[in-house]
């Protein structure tokens, strides 16, 4: 991210934009925290919501906090621009608006190989599976630890074949060693965003419902009917 970080920052000091976003990716977050501290910005990370407010027309910032438990909205209101990442999925695609217009602007960017000082020499996968990753699934299968046993997630897998689904799993059955961490779905873990969304014995935490609640269908299979992810 060093030469994307000397570009962006340049272009910010040219432009004096009131907004920058950008998506929370892997590279994402480590480059909207090197733009930020670059130029002495506020950087609001991994946030579920963006809105602006009517009267100060500040960006309002929605993120979980406290370890997920609740959900902060947070104002910058003196420096500038104000930054915010984005995960992928976490907002609904607008309709398209053909009345509305952007003006793209080309800037001319010049970069010295010398002072970049990471090279990507190879990229290595992992292996030896075939499964479908829960970011693109249109449907997808999730366990939690109401499944209570890592053998269990065989139910998870069978229901998910069946369906052409992908399988998910919460932050629990993961820091269980039950499952991957490739699984995960959450504030920690992916965010999603799939036409049906099937939940075995997930309880709802709000970590869990900032990767998933903006699924088009929840199917919640779980046997205490006072789940947070009823509320959803």
């Amino acid at each position: 991210t060093d030469p994307f970080t000397a570009v962006i920052a340049g272009l910010i000091n040219r432009y004096k934009p009131e907004i920058v976003l950008i998506g929370a990716t892997v590279m994402g977050r480590d480059l909207a925290s090197r733009i930020a501290a670059r130029i002495g910005a506020g950087l609001t990370a991994d946030c579920t919501g963006l809105a602006i407010d009517p009267e100060t027309r500040l960006l309002m910032q929605t993120r979980p906090a406290f370890g997920g438990n609740v959900m902060a909205t947070i104002l910058c209101r003196n420096a500038r621009p104000q930054m915010a990442t984005v995960r992928p999925r976490v907002m609904k695609k607008g309709e398209p608006d053909t009345t509305r217009t952007a003006e793209i602007v080309r800037g001319h960017v010049e970069l010295n190989e010398r002072a970049i000082a990471t090279k990507i020499v190879e990229i290595i996968r992992e292996e030896g599976t075939n499964e479908l990753d829960v970011q693109e699934a249109e449907i997808i299968v999730s366990g939690g630890r109401g499944l209570r046993k890592a053998e269990n997630f065989a139910l998870i897998r069978e229901l998910a074949e069946v369906l052409g689904a992908a399988v998910g799993a919460s932050r629990a059955t993961v820091d269980a060693g039950w499952i991957p961490a490739y699984h995960q779905v959450g504030q920690t873990g992916k965010t999603v965003q799939p036409k049906l969304y099937i939940a075995c014995g997930i309880s709802g935490a709000v970590q869990n419902l900032a990767g998933m609640g903006s699924s088009d269908c929840i199917v919640a299979i779980n046997n205490n009917s006072d789940a947070p992810i009823f509320g959803v």
